[in-house]
């Protein structure tokens, strides 16, 4: 009897051994399937590639579009567009620009060297005046006796002026004119001389429109 127990025990031991065997064997199974699995996914996942380099002409474009001079080309180009058109500026009057005071002193300056384009430039074309020699003139015959002059000079300068201004337009100026030289008969003369000349602001230019002189020694 006791043999028999023994049997029926070692037998069932030895079912439940391989029931155990069987249940972990499918376990065992799965196993490498799943290694194949995470394999496959490992596999199948793409490796990061590398930031491809930028190409030689790509880098010189960008470089040239950052340059401190394409930016200073491009706000410069902005701010021409932004900004209206610049009115255009009135012309200036032609010649240099002189005071009342300069032009007499190149009146007289003048005289030595017989300069009768200084005097054409300074009279307006309206002018009226009394000459040094008690006549009535205007620019032509002011002119007309400019040239007749013929004197040598040693020296002609003004030793006196009083430049009065009478509003912004006008000008009035007396002075006293001093001239040494020889005359065309070949005499001395040191010959002083008054004069008041009036002068206009037009279109940006003073003109001499009147004068008297009078000569008082010589």
């Amino acid at each position: 009897m006791k043999i028999i127990i023994s049997f029926l025990a070692t037998a069932f031991l030895a079912a439940m051994t391989f029931a155990q065997e069987e249940s972990a064997s499918p376990a065992e199974s799965t196993a490498p399937a799943t290694e194949e699995k995470a394999s496959a996914t490992v596999d199948e996942t793409p490796v990061a590639k590398p930031a491809q380099a930028a190409s030689p002409v790509a880098v010189k474009k960008a470089e040239a579009a950052t340059s401190p001079a394409a930016a200073a080309k491009k706000e410069a180009t902005t701010t021409a567009a932004a900004k209206p058109a610049a009115a255009a500026a009135p012309a200036a009057p032609s010649g240099k620009k002189m005071s009342v005071r300069e032009m007499e002193e190149n009146w007289e300056a003048s005289i030595p060297s017989h300069d009768i384009s200084t005097v054409q430039g300074f009279v307006a074309s309206d002018f009226v005046g009394i000459s040094s020699h008690g006549k009535f003139v205007d620019k032509s015959s002011m002119l007309a006796e400019f040239k007749k002059d013929t004197d040598t000079y040693k020296s002609a300068k003004n030793e006196k002026l009083n430049v009065k201004a009478f509003g912004p337009n006008v000008v009035v100026v007396t002075g006293r004119a001093r001239e040494k030289g020889t005359s065309k008969d070949r005499k001395a003369f040191d010959r002083t001389f008054l004069f008041t000349d009036t002068w206009m602001l037009r279109n940006g230019q003073w003109q001499c429109v009147a004068s008297q002189i009078t000569k008082v020694k010589g």
